[in-house]
Order: C-alpha cells, then structure tokens, then sequence
C-alpha cells in the first residue's frame, strides 16, 4: 500500500494521511517497553507514517527522549511534532498551564535537546494559557520560527475565539483536539473555524482511547495503574452506556471484514481531507493494523449507520476529569 498524504491546512506542510501518537510509550496506558515502542516507531516510518507526535510533558519528559532517540538515524524522513505548556516536574506532577514567552523559549531549547535535533517541525501550544495573552505566547513562538528552532505553529484544545486572535499574530498550521466517532464536539464550532482561518485539524485520540477498538468489553481490562480509570468516561454507569457504541462499531466492523480500529479511523479520515487522525499505539502489530484503516472504504449508507450508531453528543460523561483547561 502507497502512504497517502494531506496537507496541514494551507501551509505547505504535507504530513501521511495517518500519524503516530507516542504518548502512551512512555505513560498512562499502564506498563512500558522502551525496546518494543521503539520498534513500533521504526515500523510506522517502513509503512510511511511520518507524522510522529510527543510533548515535553509525556513521561514527564521521558517520552521526547524515546521518540529521538528512535529517529536519531531517520530525521530527515520525520515531520516531528511536539509540545509545550502542560507544565510537569520531574516526579510528574502537575504545576498548571504556562504560555509566557520566557517558558517558551526555555521548553524549545529543551525539547531541542532530548528529541536531539536542531528544529521541531511542528510546534504546539499544548493548553492556552488564560493568564497570558495568547498574542504574547503566539509572538513568543513566532521567535522561534524565525531563528529556525521551528518550522510551523499549532495549537491544541483552542477554542475558535481564541484560534482568531493567534491566527492574526502569526499563520496557525494546525490545531490538535480529541475527534473520534465517540468525541464528535469539534463539529459545533471548531471545524468551521479551522477551515474559515486555513488551519489543518490533527485528531487525537481517534480511537477514543481504545475504546473503539472493540478490546475494552469493562473496566477490568485495563492495567491497575491504567490512568483511563480515572477518566469520566471509563468509570461505573457511562462505561455500560459507552461500551454499546463500542459494540456497534465492532458489529459493522465484522460486516465489512475489517477490525474495528480500522472502521473508526476510516471514519475520521473520511470527515474531511484536512484532517490527520494520530492513533497512539505502542504495539508494532497495532500501528500495522492502523495503517489498514486507508484502504477501507466507507459508503454513504455505512456513514449513516455509524452516525446513528455514535451520535454527536451521545456519549456519557466528559473527556476529563477536569475540562477546565481545554477549549479555551
């Protein structure tokens, strides 16, 4: 199969049509395996993936190490994204949201150096700062475009509001925030303003944290210390409301001789040629399963059947504990 691309809104940068969220490697999906996320790397870049995903925060900052360290031989082959702003010590707690130009410029230099390259081609602002005008953390970023640190900007669980205002202090390449057949939010308002402002749209969690992959039947079937638990959507009384779109999508899955995950990214894919799903995996065997979802073709009547299967809004509880810091 021949690696499709789309371009991140009007910018000029081309990413695969599908990427590689590496979060998980590192944290919060339960136990890891440097050597075999790793290899999970290496064999999306055989299958054509470019698109690698990290952040400063993930691991705490172990996770930038991981991601360099794969691609340390390959970076040229690499769009490399990451983040800032989500800000964590080095025991991973969390210290709240940062966007002041001075912790700009301190979270690239550091990035620079534990993915071990010169440039980040894809810059984030990982949660707007409310304390800080986002014309000063947008001008922050631009700085470093122009001393060729980074090469494009993006933004994550902006709202439209707030995407206008930075927009106008600098172009905005992309704006990452959680869609999937379970998260369709982003309908109501944010995918319009994408288009109006030309900004390509990276959805994470297109899986709906694994949720969609028809493998999670209860809670029990995830890791003790799986942070999913604590998440609204995973806990008693929605997880039984939840776990019947699920269902759902495996049944037509099943119908179509594909795995569930496939149907759920197709989905994604086929909402719109700006957008880029970034499943997260940290299996080689996951990422070669992913990659399938582009040959899977998704007629007008499937479409309906999983709109009315999943629709917007229909799924129980919230996507975080604490939605303070997102949409903003």
């Amino acid at each position: 199969m021949k690696m499709q691309h789309r371009e991140l809104g009007t910018s000029g940068l081309r990413v695969s049509a599908l990427g590689l969220g590496c979060m998980g490697m590192s944290e919060f999906y339960g136990s890891r395996d440097d050597a075999e996320s790793q290899r999970t790397i290496r064999r999306a870049l055989e299958l054509g993936i470019n698109f690698l995903d990290t952040a400063d925060m993930y691991g705490p900052f172990e996770n930038e190490r991981l991601v360099g360290k794969a691609i340390r031989d390959v970076r040229d082959q690499v769009i490399l994204a990451t983040k800032f702003g989500n800000v964590r010590d080095e025991e991973g707690h969390f210290l709240g949201v940062n966007g002041r130009p001075e912790y700009v410029f301190k979270s690239c230099e550091d990035s620079l150096r534990r993915l071990g390259t010169d440039h980040i081609d894809l810059y984030y602002q990982h949660r707007v700062d409310t304390q800080t005008p986002i014309e000063e953390t947008i001008g922050a970023m631009a700085r470093l475009v122009e001393q060729g640190k980074v090469r494009y900007l993006g933004m994550s669980e902006a709202a439209p509001s707030t995407l206008r205002r930075a927009a106008g202090t600098h172009v905005i390449t992309a704006l990452q925030t959680e869609y999937s057949l379970w998260t369709r939010d982003p309908e109501a308002e944010i995918l319009d303003a994408v288009r109006e402002l030309h900004i390509g749209f990276v959805a994470y969690s297109p899986l709906g944290r694994g949720f969609l992959t028809g493998k999670i039947e209860n809670p029990d079937d995830l890791p003790s210390d799986d942070w999913r638990r604590r998440m609204p959507r995973f806990r008693e009384g929605n997880f039984e409301k939840n776990v019947a779109m699920a269902r759902a999508i495996r049944k037509l899955a099943a119908e179509k001789r594909v795995a569930p995950a496939q149907l759920a990214l197709a989905w994604v894919l086929a909402q719109g040629d700006d957008i880029v799903p970034i499943p997260g995996t940290k299996h080689s065997a996951y990422i070669e399963e992913d990659v399938g979802a582009l040959e899977v073709e998704l007629s007008p009547e499937d479409l309906q059947r999983l709109d009315e299967a999943c629709p917007r809004g229909a799924t129980a509880g919230d996507r975080y504990p604490d939605m303070s810091t997102v949409n903003r």
